[in-house]
This record gives structure tokens, sequence and C-alpha cells, in this order.
């Protein structure tokens, strides 16, 4: 009797997992992650724990221990299977071009993965709900005030424009969870300890912090 109550919540439990597509793929993706060796370039077990440059330095990609936070539905699994460049520079580099390179991954695959990358989260973003929006107070911090173009490239008008040290804003509003934004304006060392991003609390309002988030989350 107790063997098959077991085996019947065990079946129980495998039709709640698999009746969940948002959950059925990531056995499948971590599997797939590993066999690639992908955490060979990206940081994938939170949190932070870069100390100097040094730590900063050796790593070959960027950490994908809070994708599930920082992207938004859909994005990963575009990428994986068409990854074109999303920084203007190689990473880690402040004057090699990014020329691309990465691999492309099968749609099955691509679809796995994200799935296992977007259950990664951090708790330091929380679901606040910023609406992604061409906010003009938003507008005026990113291009006058704090003058984020001068190393991100956004579009204007067909052109890409702005900085090339850290990874480009145009379409920004397909790729950024604008909660994580806003979690990363307010404390960015929580995801990079040791990178020169500004910190901007205590230098603009909170209410003008989540204005900026919206903006740059429906950068286009």
């Amino acid at each position: 009797m107790r063997s098959a109550v077991i085996v019947s919540a065990a079946a129980i439990a495998a039709a709640l997992f698999l009746s969940n597509p948002a959950q059925a793929g990531i056995p499948e993706g971590k599997k797939a992650f590993e066999a690639g060796k992908c955490a060979s370039c990206h940081q994938i077990a939170g949190p932070a724990s870069e100390k100097s440059i040094k730590d900063q330095l050796s790593k070959k990609g960027p950490e994908l221990w809070y994708s599930g936070s920082k992207f938004r539905a859909g994005f990963l699994e575009k990428w994986l299977a068409n990854p074109l460049p999303i920084r203007p520079l190689v990473y880690n580099s402040l004057t090699e071009r990014n020329r691309g390179g990465h691999l492309s991954l099968p749609a099955k695959e691509a679809k796995d993965v994200a799935e296992y990358l977007m259950s990664l989260k951090s708790r330091d973003v929380k679901a606040l709900g910023i609406q992604p929006r061409d906010t003009p107070k938003g507008r005026v911090m990113f291009i006058k005030k704090q003058s984020c173009y001068g190393c991100h490239t956004v579009n204007a008008k067909g052109k890409a424009v702005g900085g090339l040290t850290g990874p480009s804003l145009s379409n920004a509003s397909e790729r950024l969870n604008p909660d994580w934004i806003y979690a990363y304006l307010s404390n960015p060392k929580a995801f990079k300890p040791v990178k020169m991003m500004p910190v901007y609390t205590g230098i603009i309002s909170d209410a003008d912090m989540k204005e900026l988030a919206a903006y740059v989350g429906g950068l286009r």
C-alpha cells in the first residue's frame, strides 16, 4: 500500500511538471549547457564572487546566474539560435571589436537551454512591474544628466550612436527586464562588484531611477 502511494505521488508530480511548459525543458537545457562546457565562459552560480579587477578580467563571458531576472521572456531562445553580438567590443576588452562567433544552437536545444537559464534568478531583483516606455524624464536623464550614451550604444534615426565600452542598449526593449534594470541601477555591485558602473543611489531619487529603468527598457 505504501509503495502504491509513493508511485501515485510521483505520477502526480510528474504530471504537474509536464503540464507546465515553462519548466519542461529545464533538465534537458541544463544537461546541454553542461555538455557544451558553457560554464567555462559563463558564471551560473550566484551571488557575485569577484573581488578584484583580476577576478573580473579572468571571465570570458558575461555572468548568467541572474538570467531569469535580467532577460525578457523569449529573448534567450531567439539569441541562442542566432547569436548576434550585443557588445560592440569583445568582453573585457577596451579595443578589440566584437565580431561575433558565439556557437548557435538548434531550435530545440536553444529552447531548452533558454528555459534552464531563465530559471536562474537573483533575489536582488524584485517584481515591481516597471513598464517600458519613452518617458521624457528618463530620456533627459539618459541623454543629458547621466550621459549614459557615453558608454552604451543606442539607435538614433536608424543609426547606432554612443559609446562602445558597455553593452549596446539598442533594442533593449526586446532583451532587458525593466525591473532588473532598476535593480542594477540601484545596486550594480550586487551583480558586478568591481565594474565601473556608477552607483546612482543617493545621486538620483528612487522615482527617477524607475523612470530611467522604464526608458532604457523601452529603447528600440
